[in-house]
């Protein structure tokens, strides 16, 4: 197919005031929050390749030797599976077992079909049992529940003999968080471990140290975290231990502050694009996030592998937006109408019949597009593109339907709603997205067929988005004017009160992850490299609206995105 030419950008004027059979159309006046980042990014992430070829001159060496040290630490491990656990469990709280993917699958794997019953034919203390329970878990190992059961009294209860050793009960509160459904001794483990850490750091009976991870654990546990900033958080924590491997903290710190260049790198592309881009001056009804949506990319997928698929990710992630503010905030019911049927069709004919500010929109998207296309392998662009063009055509018809539910003051049942804000969500055509960039090897045509089936992975990770965004956005008063949630269908349904609409989701979050939990266990349907930038959209939507919707009201986020691409580790 013969490539079409660059689209035209259309100047507006500075109001937007469209018109149409020469009267001017009543405009919402933009109600935006600012872009946090709007002096600053400019030069913070003006990144050039000099810093990254200094700093491989200066550490590339050190690193690469540090590496080779950690892989003999992991192949060479003494028999015991405990100190293979338990290497393997720092490997990836430190943020550096991307680099040994092979090592540590051929090590667990061989650790979980020789010794099943781990727990039980050993004389393994609370610690060590939950440790060995999480880390096989989180790769896929159904390490079964049992192990427990020695921990428990003659009446059935853990024996409270276990709130002596706090470390032993935080390992145990982080390991309750990969439980499955029917798991109720790992219930118990949960309200056991919780109500324990949080007396001991009433009691202050942890050190100092013990209780910073404590309090971290509390507020989110490792398996609903970020693994990027854990990580960060995580070098901090393992420098104060007495027995920590000065190898592997080196090591750890070292390829931090390598990624964090390279990063700052992307996001300099990515803030030159949109600069160029100058949509927010446009087009002032949009969220200008282009910082954030970086973030959200990155965490989704940090490996250095990835670069490609970031810098993808986010452009989509932006014009997404752009789409979703033009439908929430601004076009008025004919004009969103004319711009479902232009996108429909997907032609650069269609650019004739929009208002001069959908012109802009319009042309940004297929630009992008076009962009990414051929930014992509011959073999990669044969399926990819189009796979990803339909399920974003879905989820901008959803869109439009949603604004005109709002324009036509409609609260629809709940489960109207939720079938069509599954797709405002981006439950297909955000994890397309996503895919669009990662590599030839690892996203095949057979994992987009096996998205499209709808996995429960999938429906629990986006359940978990939709109702959790609705619910913080709601309950902090974050909501855009006139756009219907699912807070308010609730309420018309079943006319429970805040708080008991609150209780209700929160029992949905804990069931979806427990469908997450279940869904990545062996044997998967597609490898877990796939698996886990579903899993890692779910971890990310419990930071983003832990307080409220971080999206739209970034400023929690900035600490975060200081420590992640700006601050250096010291060495």
């Amino acid at each position: 197919m013969e490539q079409q030419p660059s689209l035209p950008f259309t100047k507006i004027s500075e109001s937007l005031e469209a018109k149409t059979n020469q009267q001017v159309l009543p405009r919402p006046p933009p109600n935006v929050p600012s872009n946090i980042w709007k002096d600053t990014h400019t030069f913070i992430f003006n990144v050039d390749s000099d810093r990254i070829s200094e700093f491989d001159q200066t550490y590339g060496r050190q690193i690469e030797e540090l590496k080779d040290e950690v892989k003999e630490m992991l192949v060479v491990a003494a028999n015991d599976p405990v100190e293979k656990i338990n290497l393997i469990n720092l490997l990836c709280r430190l943020g550096v077992s991307y680099h040994f993917q092979a090592e540590i699958e051929l090590q667990l794997n061989h650790i979980f079909e020789s010794q099943h019953n781990l727990g039980c034919d050993n004389d393994y203390d609370l610690y060590t049992i939950s440790v060995l329970f999480r880390v096989l878990r989180q790769h896929g190992y159904k390490m079964s529940c049992s192990n427990f059961n020695k921990f428990k009294d003659i009446d059935g209860k853990f024996n409270e003999i276990l709130t002596n050793d706090t470390k032993g009960m935080l390992s145990l509160y982080e390991a309750s968080h990969l439980r499955l459904h029917g798991e109720e001794i790992l219930e118990e483990a949960l309200a056991f471990s919780k109500a324990h850490l949080i007396k001991s750091l009433a009691d202050e009976k942890s050190s100092p140290h013990l209780a910073e991870q404590i309090i971290n654990a509390l507020e989110l546990p490792l398996q609903k975290s970020i693994p990027r900033l854990e990580a960060l958080k995580f070098i901090s924590f393992y420098e104060q231990e007495e027995s920590r491997s000065d190898t592997l903290l080196l090591f750890a710190k070292l390829d931090f502050n390598w990624l964090q260049l390279l990063h700052q790198q992307e996001l300099s592309h990515i803030s030159s694009w949109w600069k160029d881009l100058d949509l927010p001056s446009k087009l002032p009804y949009v969220r200008d996030r282009v910082i954030e949506a970086y973030f959200w990319a990155v965490m989704i997928y940090f490996e250095p592998y990835y670069s490609r698929a970031r810098l993808m990710l986010t452009k989509i992630t932006m014009l997404l937006t752009v789409v979703d503010d033009t439908n929430d905030s601004y076009g008025t019911p004919e004009e969103l109408q004319l711009l479902i049927d232009a996108i429909h069709r997907w032609d650069i004919s269609a650019l004739d019949d929009l208002p001069d500010y959908m012109k802009i929109v319009y042309s940004t998207l297929l630009n992008l597009f076009d962009e990414i296309s051929n930014g992509l392998t011959e073999k990669e662009r044969s399926y990819r593109v189009s796979y990803t063009k339909d399920k974003v055509k879905e989820m901008f018809t959803a869109y439009f339907v949603e604004s005109q539910w709002s324009h036509q003051n409609y609260v629809p049942p709940f489960d109207e709603y939720y079938r069509n804000a599954f797709l405002t969500v981006g439950s297909f055509g955000y994890t397309t997205s996503s895919f669009l960039g990662m590599g030839e090897e690892i996203v095949e045509i057979d994992t987009f067929e096996w998205l499209l089936t709808t996995p429960k992975l999938l429906s629990a990770s986006y359940e978990l988005t939709r109702l959790k965004n609705d619910l913080m956005s709601h309950k902090f008063g974050e909501k855009r004017e006139h756009v219907v949630c699912s807070v308010e269908c609730y309420m018309n349904d079943y006319g429970l009160s805040m708080e008991e609409i609150t209780e209700k989701f929160n029992l949905i979050f804990e069931n979806a992850w427990k469908d997450i939990n279940q869904e990545c266990l062996k044997p998967t349907p597609v490898s877990m490299e796939i698996l886990l930038r579903i899993v890692n959209l779910a971890r990310l939507v419990e930071v983003t609206y832990k307080d409220g919707d971080g999206f739209t009201h970034p400023q929690h986020f900035k600490a975060m995105i200081s420590t992640l691409f700006i601050d250096e580790i010291p060495i």
